[in-house]
């Protein structure tokens, strides 16, 4: 199979770009949590990611940042194989609505790359909620901070980092048919 790779004209050549932001790996180290990160190579998009690795497309997440009407933004943490809801993501967060950060400018906020942001540790971000399929997994995999690597971490630990906000965020892909 063949996917047609949108280029992106945003080029990051630092991989911590906030200096008074902590780094992903230190500040993993200082909340005590079990987590690795994982080597693979350049992606961006999670599919590739699992291509890449061959963990599985549901179990690696989708950091996607989100912006209220205001410009205050919000991550929404789906598995890879879901589409984002996001009327739901605006609900839980109490607005009326919000939309998907345009690609290219999603690490003004999140603080990472396209294609490498974490579901935790954020720059610029009010809120973050984890969809409630991935409460069905002990361990997940995202974005680690860089496109050449992937976090892995305990489910119930990434919900207590991030606020303990659960939710039906997505919407499952249709059934194959046999």
């Amino acid at each position: 199979m063949i996917r047609q790779v949108r280029s992106v004209p945003f080029i990051h050549r630092n991989p911590e770009p906030y200096p008074f932001m902590i780094p992903l790996e230190a500040y993993l180290k200082s909340v005590d949590v079990d987590y690795e990160l994982i080597p693979k190579n350049h992606t961006l998009h999670t599919a590739d990611a699992a291509e890449a690795t061959g963990i599985d497309l549901e179990r690696i997440t989708k950091s996607l940042v989100c912006l209220s009407p205001e410009k205050k933004a919000y991550v929404a943490v789906i598995p890879g194989t879901h589409k984002l809801r996001p009327k739901e993501v605006a609900r839980n967060f109490g607005l009326k609505k919000v939309r998907l950060c345009p690609f290219e400018d999603a690490h003004t906020y999140s603080g990472y790359p396209p294609g490498a942001t974490p579901p935790l540790h954020h720059q610029k971000v009010e809120g973050v909620v984890i969809d409630e399929a991935l409460t069905l997994w002990d361990t997940i995999y995202g974005g680690g901070g860089t496109n050449e690597r992937l976090l892995k971490i305990k489910t119930q630990d990434l919900i207590r980092l991030t606020g303990y906000r659960v939710a039906d965020i997505s919407i499952p892909p249709e059934p194959q048919a046999s």
